[in-house]
């Protein structure tokens, strides 16, 4: 995997407007790539999935990833390319996929990001990065000083009770892992009530309920037996967002 972004455009020329504004707006020493997959077929792609930290420095809570696809032509000298913004890798993973990435291809982010703590978080990741058009994105917002947190308020299409799905992405700098868990609510108001005050943990999903008690129990007895430390799960942060807080670059972060 490349520290730098390149998408293999020399001699090329954009086939429309749209490709020609999306390649003119990124500066690749504001992107990081977090996982990626070239073809070099007569028709080749390139799938990445990288950390803008341009966006630190904007309006605070917007998406910091960003999934990119293009399509070069070699008989025509043409590219085209398309981005999409998320607040997670896994949606940025969903989304290339969609767009026509093999899963496999695009599922390994590289070495020197934080990593998943546990199996649910694994999980839960896979579900989101393999669930095609399943969720639509209400809203998410992203920390990256202090909470190191990120939340992506979803509809779940496949849920026929509490269908708003929250998934809660929460870092832990000195351990270098992260947790993702998913929240369901009967309503996106309800949810909202729940981002905001967090005085009751986050409510899990129906059909996931008996599977995550049981990874959550073995999590707390290794705890409780003196393995190494994990970071506290997003099912139990309680934190807010500490007035003020204001973004900061954080490369380090898996998303």
């Amino acid at each position: 995997m490349s520290d730098v972004l390149d998408f293999h455009l020399d001699d090329l020329v954009a086939a429309n407007a749209d490709s020609e504004y999306v390649e003119q707006r990124f500066w690749s020493g504001d992107l990081m790539v977090l996982a990626e997959h070239h073809t070099t077929a007569d028709d080749s792609h390139s799938y990445v999935v990288a950390h803008d930290g341009s966006i630190t420095w904007g309006i605070p809570g917007k998406p910091q990833v960003a999934a990119f696809k293009v399509s070069r032509d070699p008989i025509l000298n043409t590219f085209t390319v398309e981005a999409s913004y998320h607040a997670t890798v896994p949606f940025a993973q969903n989304w290339l996929i969609e767009h026509g990435c093999p899963p496999e291809r695009i599922a390994r982010v590289g070495d020197g990001f934080m990593t998943p703590a546990d199996n649910l978080t694994v999980q839960v990741e896979q579900q989101i990065r393999e669930s095609g058009s399943r969720y639509e994105v209400l809203d998410s917002q992203t920390w990256d000083i202090d909470l190191c947190e990120t939340w992506t308020l979803t509809h779940d299409s496949h849920a026929d009770q509490v269908p708003v799905r929250v998934f809660l992405e929460e870092g832990n700098r000195d351990a270098r892992t992260y947790t993702m868990r998913e929240g369901a609510f009967a309503d996106e108001v309800t949810a909202r009530h729940w981002l905001g005050d967090r005085s009751s943990q986050l409510p899990c999903p129906p059909e996931f309920r008996g599977e995550a008690t049981a990874l959550r129990t073995r999590a707390a007895f290794a705890r409780s037996g003196g393995a190494s430390a994990m970071p506290k799960a997003g099912v139990d942060a309680h934190r807010t967002p500490p007035a003020g807080t204001t973004h900061r670059p954080n490369p380090e972060r898996s998303m």
